[in-house]
C-alpha cells in the first residue's frame, strides 16, 4: 500500500515538473515597466552661511576640515555625561522610536508577504461525505420506476496551483515592497533624530532657565538689600517716603519674575520625562546653571547633505517604490498563466482508501487575458505615473528644504554668536553704569529713580544675554540635525537585508 501511494507522488511531481519547467523555459526573465533611475540633482559649491564665508568676522566657527561629517552619537560633542545619560536612554525607551521600529518590521513582512508570490499555493485536506438520493426522483428517462439509494465517499486530496511570474508582476511587486521597507528604515532614523535633537534643545533650555533664575536670585538678594538700605535711610530721615517704595517696588517685581521663570523649567522637564519613556511625576533634572558657547560642528561639503539626510533617503525610496508599481500596472496589459493540478485517493469504503486504483488526478495550465475593462488598466498606469511624478517633485523639495534649513542654522548660529559678543559688552556697560549711578546717589547728586533705572538695565541685559546663549546652543541642535546627525545613506539596510526574516526578539507581542 505505501509502495502505490509513493508511486502515485512520483508521477504527479514528474508531470508538474515537466509542465512547470518547459513553460519557464520559454517564457521566464520578461519584465515589463521603466527601469528605474535615481534623479540627479545638483549641490552648491559651498554652504553660503558657512562662517568660512565670513573670515573677517569674529564669532562662532565650523570644525577643522579633518573633522568633515558628524559620525555617530553626536551629542557628545557637548561634552555633558548628563546629556549622554539622557540620549542612551531615549534610544531605548522612546515610544515614538519604538512605533517607527515596529512599522519598519511591518513593512519587513509585507516584503516576505510579496515574495510568496514567487511560489506555488499547495493545499491539502481530508472529506467525508454521505449522501441518500430522493425515491422520488426516476433513475432513467424511459422508466417510471424510482429507488432511494445511499452512499459514501471518503477523500484525501491535494491541490496546487502556481502563476508563474511572466511579466515580473511579481517582482515589481517585491521590489516596491522591498524600496518600502527601506523608507520605513530611513522614517525610523529620521524619527530617532528628531528625538534625539528634541532631547538636546530641551536639555539646553533647561539649563538655560536655571542661569536665568540665578540671575533673578541674585538681583532679589541686590534689590533686597537695597530695600533693607532705604527703609533704614527713610526712618532715620535721610531719604523720602517716595524712595523706599521705589525701592520696594523694584524687589517685588524681581521676586515676581524669579518666581515665574519655574513655569518653562517645570515643563521643559516633564517634557524630557516624556522623551524618555517614563511618568513626568518620577523624573527630575538636578538644577545647574549654566550657558556657554557651542561647540565647532563640522559641515562638510553640501554634496554630502544628500547623504546624509534619513528623509531624503526616504523621499529617493519612495519613488523607486511608486516606479516599480508602475510595472506592476503595465503587466495587467498581458495574459496571465495558471499552472494547476489537483490528485489525491477517493474511496467509498474507508479500508480501500489508500489502494491504488484509489487515485485521481488532473493536471493543466490555463490562460486568461482582459479583453475590455473600460480603460481600468491605462487608468491605473497613469495613476501610477502621476503618483511617480508627485514623489520625484516632493524628493526635489526634501532636498531643497535640507539647504535651506542648513543655511538657516548656520546663519543663526553665527550671526548669534556676533550678538552674543555685543551683548556682553552691554551686561559690563550697564554693570558700571549701575556702580556710578549708586555713587552719585550715595552722594545726593542723583535721586534714587536713577539707581532704579540702573538696576532695571542691567537686569534686562543679563537676562537677554543668558536667552541668546540658550538660543545658540539650540540653534546648533537644530543645525545638526539639519546635517542628518551622525547618520548616512550608507547605514541604510540593503533590499536583501530588509528581506530576512527578523530576529525571534523582534516578533514577539508586547504587553
Amino acid at each position: 500500500m505505501k509502495k502505490s501511494i509513493i508511486q502515485f507522488r512520483q508521477s504527479f511531481a514528474i508531470v508538474l515538473a515537466l509542465h512547470v519547467a518547459a513553460i519557464c523555459a520559454m517564457l521566464a526573465g520578461c519584465t515589463v515597466g521603466p527601469k528605474y533611475h535615481p534623479p540627479a540633482m545638483t549641490a552648491p559649491a559651498v554652504f553660503k552661511e558657512s562662517p568660512a564665508q565670513f573670515k573677517e568676522i569674529d564669532g562662532w566657527t565650523v570644525a577643522q576640515p579633518q573633522d568633515s561629517v558628524l559620525r555617530g552619537e553626536w551629542w557628545k560633542i557637548y561634552n555633558d555625561p548628563e546629556l549622554n545619560d539622557l540620549e542612551d536612554r531615549l534610544n531605548i525607551d522612546n515610544q515614538n522610536i519604538k512605533q517607527s521600529f515596529e512599522n519598519f518590521m511591518e513593512a519587513r513582512a509585507l516584503v516576505r508577504e510579496a515574495r510568496s508570490q514567487y511560489f506555488p499555493t499547495v493545499s491539502v485536506g481530508g472529506s467525508y461525505t454521505r449522501s441518500r438520493s430522493s425515491a422520488n426522483v426516476a433513475s432513467s428517462a424511459g422508466s417510471g420506476i424510482s429507488t432511494s439509494q445511499s452512499s459514501q465517499v471518503f477523500s484525501l486530496p491535494a491541490d496546487i496551483s502556481w502563476e508563474p511570474d511572466l511579466w515580473g508582476r511579481v517582482r515589481n511587486t517585491v521590489r516596491s515592497s522591498q524600496y518600502t521597507a527601506q523608507l520605513t528604515a530611513a522614517d525610523l532614523e529620521s524619527e530617532r533624530l528628531t528625538e534625539q535633537a528634541t532631547l538636546a534643545e530641551f536639555f539646553f533650555e533647561i539649563r538655560g532657565q536655571d542661569e536665568l533664575q540665578k540671575i533673578l536670585d541674585d538681583t532679589v538678594k541686590a534689590d533686597a538689600q537695597a530695600f533693607k538700605l532705604e527703609r533704614s535711610r527713610y526712618n532715620i530721615g535721610v531719604d523720602d517716603e517716595i524712595s523706599m517704595v521705589e525701592a520696594q517696588t523694584t524687589l517685588e517685581n524681581a521676586q515676581a519674575a524669579a518666581i515665574n521663570i519655574g513655569i518653562a523649567r517645570a515643563q521643559y522637564e516633564h517634557a524630557i520625562a516624556m522623551l524618555i519613556g517614563i511618568p513626568a511625576s518620577t523624573f527630575s533634572i538636578p538644577v545647574l546653571p549654566r550657558t556657554s558657547a557651542p561647540p565647532p560642528i563640522p559641515i562638510g561639503l553640501p554634496s554630502q547633505l544628500l547623504e546624509r539626510r534619513p528623509d531624503i533617503a526616504a523621499a529617493e525610496r519612495n519613488m523607486a517604490s511608486a516606479n516599480a508599481q508602475i510595472g506592476v500596472a503595465y503587466a495587467a496589459f498581458y495574459p496571465s498563466l495558471t499552472l494547476s493540478a489537483d490528485g489525491g485517493l477517493e474511496s467509498s469504503a474507508i479500508k480501500h482508501l489508500l489502494d491504488w486504483p484509489s487515485r485521481f488526478w488532473s493536471i493543466g495550465p490555463s490562460v486568461s487575458e482582459t479583453v475590455y475593462d473600460g480603460g481600468l488598466r491605462r487608468a491605473t498606469v497613469n495613476q501610477y505615473i502621476a503618483t511617480y511624478n508627485g514623489d520625484l517633485a516632493a524628493y526635489r523639495q526634501s532636498v531643497l528644504t535640507a539647504f535651506q534649513q542648513v543655511e538657516d542654522s548656520l546663519a543663526e548660529v553665527r550671526i548669534l554668536s556676533q550678538q552674543i559678543e555685543r551683548q556682553q559688552e552691554a551686561v559690563d556697560s550697564s554693570r558700571k553704569f549701575l556702580k556710578l549711578e549708586l555713587g552719585r546717589y550715595n552722594s545726593g547728586i542723583d535721586p534714587y529713580i536713577d539707581v532704579v533705572t540702573a538696576q532695571t538695565t542691567l537686569l534686562s541685559n543679563q537676562l537677554t544675554l543668558a536667552s541668546l546663549a540658550v538660543q545658540q546652543m539650540t540653534a546648533s541642535v537644530q543645525l545638526i540635525e539639519a546635517l542628518g546627525g551622525g547618520w548616512d545613506r550608507s547605514q541604510l539596510p540593503t533590499p536583501a537585508q530588509v528581506t530576512q526574516k527578523p530576529a525571534k526578539s523582534d516578533t514577539v507581542i508586547q504587553h
